[in-house]
C-alpha cells in the first residue's frame, strides 16, 4: 500500500490534471475525462489498491470476531464451570461442618461473608438515601423530530460527512 504522502501527492496531481482538461478542452464529457484521466494517473489505481487492503482488513476483523466470539463463549463456560465446582465444595463444606480443607497443592476455608443489602420494598427508602438523576439528552428522539421536519429549538440537522458505499460481488 502507498504512504500517505504518495496518495496525496498524486491526488494533487489528479485534481490540477482535471482543471488543466476541463479549462483546454470545455465540451469534454464526463466519460471521456476520466478515461483520459485514468491513462494520466495512478490515483484510481491507487484507491483501488487501498480499498482491496481495507475489504481484506475487514475479513480479517469478521474472522477474528467470529473466533473472539467463540473463545469468550468457551471462557464464560469454563468460568461458569469453576464457580459451579466451588458453591458445591462450599455447600458441601457446609453441611458437613468441615472448617478446614488442606490439600498438598492448596487450602481451603470457609469463612463468613460480608453483609449485604436487601431492599425490602424501595418506596420506603428514605430520600437521603436515593440519588437524584440529572435528565439526560434524547439524542435518538431529537433526531427523529427534526427529521420529520419539527422546529427544536437549541438544535437542527446538519449535513453529514462524506462517507464510502461499498459493494463486493
Amino acid at each position: 500500500m502507498s504512504s500517505p504522502a504518495v496518495l496525496a501527492l498524486e491526488t494533487a496531481r489528479y485534481g490540477s490534471l482535471s482543471e488543466e482538461l476541463r479549462a483546454r478542452f470545455a465540451g469534454l464529457d464526463e466519460e471521456t475525462l476520466q478515461d483520459t484521466l485514468e491513462g494520466l494517473s495512478e490515483l484510481p489505481e491507487l484507491l483501488k489498491a487501498i480499498m482491496r487492503s481495507s475489504l481484506l482488513d475487514e475479513a480479517f476483523a469478521f474472522g477474528l470476531k467470529g473466533r473472539l466470539s467463540e473463545m469468550k463463549e468457551r471462557l464464560d463456560r469454563l468460568v461458569e464451570r469453576s464457580c459451579k465446582k466451588r458453591e458445591l465444595v462450599c455447600e458441601s463444606m457446609v453441611r458437613s461442618g468441615l472448617a478446614k480443607l488442606l490439600a498438598e497443592d492448596f487450602a481451603v476455608s470457609l469463612r463468613q461473608g460480608h453483609p449485604k443489602l436487601e431492599v425490602l420494598d424501595e418506596a420506603k427508602i428514605a430520600e437521603p438515601y436515593l440519588i437524584p438523576q440529572p435528565p439526560k439528552l434524547d439524542r435518538a428522539g431529537l433526531l427523529s423530530a427534526l427529521k420529520r421536519g419539527e422546529v427544536v429549538e437549541g438544535a437542527s440537522l446538519i449535513e453529514g460527512n462524506p462517507h464510502l458505499h461499498v459493494r463486493t460481488k
